[in-house]
């Protein structure tokens, strides 16, 4: 997992309350097993019309918010099914941290788990910054994990975000689940061997 410090960029606006699942990554979609491939599917839905064409209305379709790397939406941002693919949909088309009042809680932890930052944010600022993203396609935002800070372009809004210690230390190291486990490397190969001189049995 690669490391997160400071994320700039575009932030698309996505201004819609209890995005689910469902939605960021359709059930049709969850047949393969890699992580990558799934950002094309993302918000199938409603990036495409039934005939396949994209569909222009929608806010990803319209440039430049195609390249944006910041997404901003409503309260209760993925709920629904657990599916571990919604993460891996939104980072492999290139979202990296996710504003809203509120997150649906395993899609909350699943984004820690796999690179994308979710930031818990007051409602009335994240309306200002959906409200300024709207106006000027080129509005943009620098995050930085490690003063938990955010800034706009504009410099009209700078404000702190609270985040777990724990999380934003995995975060800045790049650590999941097995990587934290590999920090423990050296403590596990000393006990396998100790185990291994009593038989197996301690």
């Amino acid at each position: 997992m690669e490391p997160i410090r400071v994320i700039e960029g575009n932030v698309a606006p996505l201004d819609r309350v209890n995005v689910d699942t469902d939605q960021i990554i359709p059930k049709q979609f969850l047949k393969r097993v890699e992580r990558t491939g799934f950002g094309e599917f993302l918000f199938y839905d409603w990036r495409y019309l039934e005939d396949g064409s994209e569909n222009p209305d929608f806010i990803l379709n319209q440039k430049p918010y195609t390249d944006a790397s910041i997404l901003v939406s409503g309260r209760n941002f993925g709920s629904g099914s657990s599916r571990e693919h919604a993460p891996w949909a939104l980072q492999d088309f290139g979202i990296k941290c996710i504003l809203a009042p509120s997150f649906a809680d395993i899609f909350y932890n699943n984004c820690f788990q796999n690179g994308v930052l979710p930031i818990v944010l007051p409602e009335e600022v994240v309306k200002k910054i959906i409200s300024n993203s709207e106006l000027d396609g080129n509005y943009s935002l620098s995050i930085d994990l490690e003063s938990q800070q955010i800034w706009d372009s504009n410099e009209e809004i700078v404000l702190d975000f609270d985040i777990e210690p724990f999380r934003r230390h995995c975060l800045l190291n790049g650590l999941d689940d097995i990587g934290l486990t590999l920090e423990e490397e050296d403590s596990i190969n000393s006990f396998e061997s100790s185990r291994s001189q009593y038989g197996g049995v301690l």
